[in-house]
């Protein structure tokens, strides 16, 4: 089985002050952060989840300027550097426009191709389908699938299972159900660090050997902040109704934007039925393809392998 970018113990720890950070107001709402790297390339959105930041695409941006992009990498709201939302909305179709507000008019782009995982994989969905002529291409892995139960019934995929019967979810049901409880109880810097902690290590979402302690320091470290842990979880929260939504997610009907989908099948957190689910919600599908060796967090345990599939499938076409 591939290791892809396992590291060594003694590897250097990640360098926070490795690319520029950049603010921006949008939507005349609040201000997000951001690193843009190739100014000039090909337009790319690269979209975090949770318990993520803008720092879980560290191993990427440079390759991807590298090789033609301008890569975009905004902290969500309420997320890493960003603002926190003044209308406490944290959910994907807010996340989605306020990132759309910043790749075409903040930055100025008509077109851009999108990447994400997790939270950032459904929202890179939503944007497929909100705006499918400025959208050209997506990758997608690791993520909830759209919710398209009678056509994955349809093609013979069985139900996931709910989320109380997964022995992984525990972490879902609580900060979705009871997160100011949750909080309360992570009442230090240093608790709320070893519980974000927790999700790259002990909680297997990573295949084993990925992520050194510095590394996983390195990711837990902005999550520190009380508020900005509790904002993380306000997604969790709109999924079981517990908080409203700006905007009905575009998660109901299938893309016809044409999608790279990968699935590192290491991940204890998304079902395994992944992969099949959004060949059928994809109408023009790239793969699925399976990533062995590599768990959720693509993007970083797969880094090298996931550039390259990006720059030669998100990248511009001859002629273009």
């Amino acid at each position: 089985m591939p290791d892809y970018d396992a590291v060594a113990p003694d590897s250097p720890p990640p360098d926070p002050a490795a690319f520029a950070v950049h603010r921006s107001r949008v939507r005349d709402r609040l201000e997000l952060a951001y690193l843009r790297e190739g100014t000039g390339g090909a337009p790319l959105l690269l979209l975090h989840g949770y318990p993520e930041t803008k720092r879980i695409w560290w191993r990427n941006v440079a390759p991807l300027a590298a090789a033609g992009f301008e890569v975009v990498v905004p902290d969500l709201r309420g997320h890493g550097d960003s603002d926190l939302a003044p209308d406490d909305h944290y959910d994907v179709a807010a996340f989605a426009l306020d990132v759309h507000g910043l790749m075409t008019e903040v930055l100025g782009h008509d077109r851009y191709a999108v990447v994400g995982g997790d939270v950032g994989g459904v929202v890179a969905y939503d944007l497929g389908v909100r705006y499918p002529a400025v959208v050209e291409r997506a990758a997608i892995f690791n993520t909830v699938a759209p919710l398209l139960d009678d056509a994955y019934a349809a093609a013979g995929i069985p139900p996931e299972p709910a989320r109380h019967e997964r022995p992984t979810a525990d972490y879902f049901v609580r900060q979705g159900t009871d997160a100011d409880g949750l909080l309360a109880e992570l009442d230090t810097p240093d608790r709320r660090r070893a519980y974000v902690a927790a999700m790259y290590t002990h909680r297997l979402w990573a295949a084993p050997g990925h992520f050194t302690a510095a590394d996983v320091a390195f990711h837990a470290e902005p999550y520190a902040d009380a508020a900005r842990l509790r904002a993380s979880w306000g997604v969790y929260e709109t999924a079981t109704g517990r908080r409203e939504m700006e905007d009905v997610p575009r998660l109901l009907e299938p893309t016809d934007t044409p999608t790279l989908v990968l699935y590192g099948t290491a991940d204890h957190v998304v079902d395994a039925t992944f992969p099949d689910r959004m060949a059928v919600a994809c109408r023009t599908c790239i793969g699925p393809f399976h990533v062995p060796g590599a768990g959720h967090f693509v993007q970083w345990e797969a880094a090298a392998l996931l550039n390259t599939a990006i720059a030669h499938f998100l990248g511009p076409r001859p002629g273009c």
